[in-house]
């Protein structure tokens, strides 16, 4: 459990060094168990996330450690009901950043028009916007209806999605996808078209990218801790165990 809460606290910190952070908005969690998960104190800034400052919360949205804090009533109807959903998954990072939020308001969604974009060929899924996300019942049914079981949706008008079994393959998804919707957003589209690459191809590619490594995104990951730590010494107490 500690060794959660300190991963999920890392995670904080790295998304924050990349600047997908949104001021006090947006959140990421992770399940401690089949019944609680760990997520940050609404009022925090990414980079202020500590593994003390967590709090546990349980499926039915109650604040089991961490009363002191301001609870974010969004992050349990979305963080929540998606771990009621999905036994399967583990960590669950939700964000708003200029371009998913770009081509989520797009028709197509996302195109694969780059390796980035191939991560997720056909794997991507869409759930219309419905103003904050309050209502366990029906907003949150429809965030576990629309992902099904993929691990990445994009919210139409809103943000991204990106689940995994782990922390570290999570945050492989929202790396790649995050790249591949600036290709399609800051991208103009030729008068001929786009160049994409055939459905054979495109499946093919998916699953070669998606088997490289046999768990997925920790390498990475420890990449982005080390350079963590280069930057900031006071990290090394949540990498030691």
């Amino acid at each position: 459990m500690d060794r959660i809460r300190k991963d999920l606290a890392l995670a904080y910190q790295i998304v924050a060094k990349w600047g997908w952070d949104d001021s006090t908005y947006t959140h990421i969690s992770a399940r401690l168990d089949s019944h609680h998960f760990l997520i940050m104190p609404f009022g925090l800034l990414f980079e202020e996330v500590t593994p003390e400052s967590l709090l546990v919360v349980d499926l039915e949205g109650n604040v089991i450690e961490g009363r002191e804090y301001q609870y974010n009533k969004t992050g349990y109807v979305t963080h929540g009901s998606i771990y009621q959903g999905r036994s399967d998954l583990n960590a669950i990072f939700h964000l708003h950043t200029e371009a998913t939020i770009a081509v989520s308001a797009t028709k197509e969604g996302l195109l694969p028009l780059s390796q980035w974009a191939l991560h997720f060929y056909d794997r991507v899924s869409y759930s219309d916007y419905d103003s904050l996300a309050l209502n366990t019942s029906t907003q949150g049914s429809a965030l576990v209806r629309d992902l099904g079981d993929n691990s990445v949706m994009l919210l139409r008008n809103h943000g991204v999605i990106t689940a995994g079994k782990t922390i570290h393959e999570a945050l492989f998804y929202l790396h790649h996808l995050e790249h591949a919707c600036r290709v399609q957003a800051f991208s103009k589209e030729p008068s001929s078209g786009w160049l994409l690459p055939d459905h054979q191809l495109c499946n093919r590619a998916r699953m070669d990218l998606l088997s490289f490594e046999e768990d997925l995104g920790r390498r990475d990951w420890n990449a982005y801790v080390r350079q963590l730590i280069r930057e900031n010494k006071r990290l090394d107490i949540m990498v030691s165990d």
